[in-house]
């Protein structure tokens, strides 16, 4: 994220304060673009042949289609000028939802299953980019997926606790509406005495904070399940009359993100080549004594919302309002890429060591993915999905494709 300059933070607040307090009272083909590199953001985008991807010839692109087609499903319903993400060249040729009307009226074209059909589609339609970031081309990729929990509807018995919607007094503010150097920049709190303050944090919500604000949705008999929950930003809770209700991400109390992965591998308990999801949850499990303490190291909260009536067959809606494919969706910093922009992942498989080279597509965000070449891929919902998700935190670089000017 980029840095900004305090006083510009301290007006901006000020701004919001003052909001805050009021409401209280009431035809040719052109050549490849050139190389884009933004000193400030450390993002450089390289044009590369997509023919010369690593691992390019080994691919299924037909598989991609029907993921980059439930983008476009929502781009070319939204208005022509909706903000995507991205910065430098790669918000130019891809950071509105109108860039995308023209390969998406093509994707739609391509036959199901047609390979042929969707690799000539691919390799004409889009321009790949290699991406550096501050690190260089090398970055990291992590994994995710929608956890099956039990749970009940009401608290009772060994379902004690609880997981939140959002809660009526969390607000958020946009800070670029106020000062023009903070675009993008948001902030969460609430109103306490006149005054903008942070909203509370894990150890105040588990302590009690949201206690008689009526905002319990589901409640479930592990907090270490409802922690996971939250670090997924999805789930599937099975109830008693063996119904399943779906959970996804509906707002965060806007504190930072702490890796309780890294916060045990500082204090020793885990060595720092062997934090995995699931050697985490094999200590928070065997340590419940000291778990509530760590995971409360943690001060970010995520609330959910029930989604009813959807497909069990599907994935949970990501940031951009579309269902998650497993093995082909990614959640990255859109402060670097678009929403809705295919990205090529050259990695390995976290279970076998072999190569992970595939075509995704941008459409979710992660309070912990921060950085030009980072992503986290979306697995799925099976214990297979689990095992990959909690293992995946592979090297490798990535490519960012995007629209060729007309």
């Amino acid at each position: 994220m980029a840095q900004y300059r305090c006083v510009s933070v301290r007006l901006a607040l000020f701004y919001v304060c003052v909001l805050l307090s009021a409401l209280t009272l009431s035809g040719c083909v052109a050549p490849p673009p050139p190389v884009a590199e933004i000193p400030s953001d450390g993002l450089i985008l390289k044009p590369v042949d997509i023919a010369a991807l690593p691992g390019w010839d080994a691919e299924r692109v037909a598989d991609f289609i029907p993921a980059f087609t439930a983008s476009c499903a929502k781009l070319l319903v939204s208005p022509a000028d909706e903000k995507l993400g991205g910065i430098g060249e790669a918000a130019r040729l891809g950071g509105e939802a109108g860039q995308w009307s023209a390969v998406c009226s093509g994707a739609r074209a391509v036959k199901p299953g047609d390979e042929a059909a969707a690799r000539s589609f691919v390799q004409t339609s889009f321009q790949a980019f290699q991406v550096s970031g501050q690190g260089g081309t090398d970055g990291l990729f992590t994994g995710y997926y929608e956890p099956q929990v039990n749970g009940a509807r009401g608290r009772g018995g060994a379902y004690q606790t609880p997981i939140y919607g959002r809660p009526n007094d969390l607000i958020q503010a946009d800070l670029g509406g106020f000062a023009k150097d903070l675009p993008d920049r948001r902030l969460w709190g609430r109103v306490s005495n006149g005054s903008f303050v942070p909203y509370y944090s894990r150890a105040e919500i588990s302590s009690g904070a949201l206690s008689g604000k009526r905002s319990e949705l589901l409640y479930l008999a592990d907090p270490v399940d409802a922690f996971f929950l939250e670090i997924q930003g999805s789930g599937r809770v099975t109830l008693a009359n063996g119904t399943v209700a779906r959970v996804s991400y509906a707002a965060q109390n806007g504190r930072p993100y702490v890796p309780v992965g890294r916060v045990l591998s500082e204090d020793g308990d885990i060595p720092a080549d062997q934090v995995t999801m699931q050697s985490i949850r094999a200590w928070l499990d065997a340590h419940p004594d000291r778990a509530a303490e760590v995971m409360n190291q943690n001060p970010s909260y995520v609330f959910f919302r029930e989604l009813p009536n959807i497909n069990p067959n599907e994935g949970p809606p990501g940031a951009l309002g579309v269902p998650l494919t497993p093995g082909r969706s990614i959640a990255v910093d859109r402060g670097f890429v678009p929403l809705g922009a295919p990205v090529w992942i050259d990695s390995t498989d976290p279970l076998d060591g072999r190569a992970f080279q595939r075509l995704m597509v941008a459409q979710d965000l992660g309070g912990a993915i921060r950085g030009a070449v980072r992503a986290d891929v979306f697995f799925g919902w099976d214990a297979q999905a689990a095992e990959r998700a909690g293992k995946m935190r592979q090297k490798g670089q990535d490519y960012l494709l995007l629209p060729k000017p007309p």
